[in-house]
């Protein structure tokens, strides 16, 4: 009889689940300098992996292949950067021997990390003892590097770094800043959770209008003014729309020409993210330096289309591009807006998400009354109709985009329940 254990792709999804969990509980890591000293490829590869995913923008990483007898010629004539990583297959005892020589050559802030092939608990506890950061047992994942790393070098202490949410549309004008600004309310207004949206379209973003407010400051003050950029000087910048929203608003003016280096953003937001939980970036529809790296950056990514041809070529290339910057994290998710317009050839939404090997978050029909009164009166689809379908469609990208809710598989067509409810309605 076999003792073979047929295969079951349900165990691998969950395994991959798992990972993608793992991930996105990673917190970014700080900047700092990290010199790994690898024997193997197989140790080399996870911590290279490691050092091109995103949360280990701000650290510099240098992968070196020898172990410790490496590490410590090449000590003998170089400072010592903030974290040592050295793999080692001696035995125990030649290892605490190798480590001794090491230490002579370390700066005393620095830290190191042994990556060794026993698994022994005696080894751990002497490394612990002389003062090793932390010891990991081959093999190891890129998942595993980076953990390893938030834990020395974050306090556990401090409040974990608030959720980013980018939004950006597959082409001008298919609603990405409506969308983004009525899931942010959802995110506030059902989760009673803090909230801030933030306009990254200078000149001509609409979260002012859409919120109805008209702030004498806003993200442009935060931007040309990166020096001054400290969580009490984003408080005074953000207007307060609701009772746990806030709005970091766009000038929407065209009195000067609002041209950023890649980073420019980045300060801005990392300091949004330390005063709320969830952070709504809408972002507008071009491709530059610096609208390139906050998507890079961002924890979740929402491409919102028409179901065109057009908007499908440019959303399989936004999803290409992102597969390559983000490799170590989920695909975008993606929202087909304004189907079922009458008399217009479109694709169907199976013909369009299959290119892209996306299962669409949420496709929603044409309903031009109802979004053109919810941005005429600068007031929220929710609060124009609560009981709408496409409301509830909006809550339930909410919960998705919160990690309170799963993307339902749709049929081809699959806005099809939600027209008849909306048949139903009129």
């Amino acid at each position: 009889m076999s003792n073979e254990v047929a295969y079951d792709p349900r165990i691998e999804d969950q395994a991959d689940q798992e990972r993608g969990a793992a991930m996105q509980a990673l917190r970014p890591i700080p900047r700092i300098s990290i010199q790994a000293f690898c024997e193997t490829e197989s140790i080399a590869n996870p911590i290279e992996r490691a050092a091109a995913d995103r949360r280990m923008a701000k650290a510099h990483v240098k992968v070196h292949m020898g172990g410790i007898a490496t590490a410590i010629d090449f000590y003998q004539s170089a400072p010592t950067p903030n974290l040592i990583m050295v793999e080692s297959r001696q035995e125990p005892k030649e290892l605490m021997a190798a480590l001794s020589m090491l230490s002579e050559h370390c700066d005393p802030t620095t830290k190191v990390v042994v990556i060794g092939h026993y698994n022994d608990v005696s080894l751990y506890r002497d490394l612990m003892r002389c003062g090793i950061s932390e010891y990991m047992v081959a093999p190891i994942s890129l998942a595993d590097v980076i953990a390893v790393i938030s834990a020395i070098f974050i306090d556990p202490e401090v409040a974990p770094i608030g959720r980013s949410i980018a939004f950006i549309g597959a082409k001008g004008g298919v609603g990405s800043s409506t969308i983004a600004h009525n899931v942010g309310w959802c995110m506030s207004n059902l989760f009673k959770s803090e909230v801030v949206v933030m306009d990254l379209d200078l000149p001509f973003g609409t979260a002012n209008i859409n919120f109805d407010q008209d702030p004498m400051q806003g993200i442009a003050e935060a931007v040309f003014s990166p020096e001054r950029i400290d969580e009490v000087y984003l408080d005074r910048l953000l207007a307060q729309c609701a009772e746990h929203l806030s709005l970091l608003a766009a000038p929407s003016t065209l009195d000067r020409v609002y041209d950023f280096d890649q980073d420019a953003f980045a300060s801005v937001i990392d300091t949004a993210q330390r005063t709320a939980p969830l952070l709504v970036l809408d972002v507008p529809h071009l491709w530059s330096g610096w609208s390139r790296t906050t998507l890079a950056q961002a924890d979740e990514i929402v491409i919102t289309a028409v179901p065109d041809l057009a908007n499908l070529r440019n959303a399989k290339n936004l999803v290409d591009m992102l597969k390559r910057l983000r490799p170590n994290d989920p695909p975008p998710k993606l929202v087909l807006n304004q189907s079922g317009v009458a008399k217009r050839p479109e694709i169907s939404a199976a013909d369009f998400a299959g290119p892209l090997g996306l299962t669409p978050m949420a496709i929603l029909p044409f309903e031009p009354q109802l979004f053109g009164n919810a941005s005429n009166n600068g007031r929220m689809l929710g609060e124009m109709d609560a009981k709408h379908p496409i409301v509830e469609e909006i809550r339930h990208m909410a919960h998705i985009l919160t990690g309170r809710g799963e993307i339902k598989g749709k049929k081809q067509g699959g806005f099809s329940d939600l027209l008849g409810k909306l048949r139903k309605k009129k």
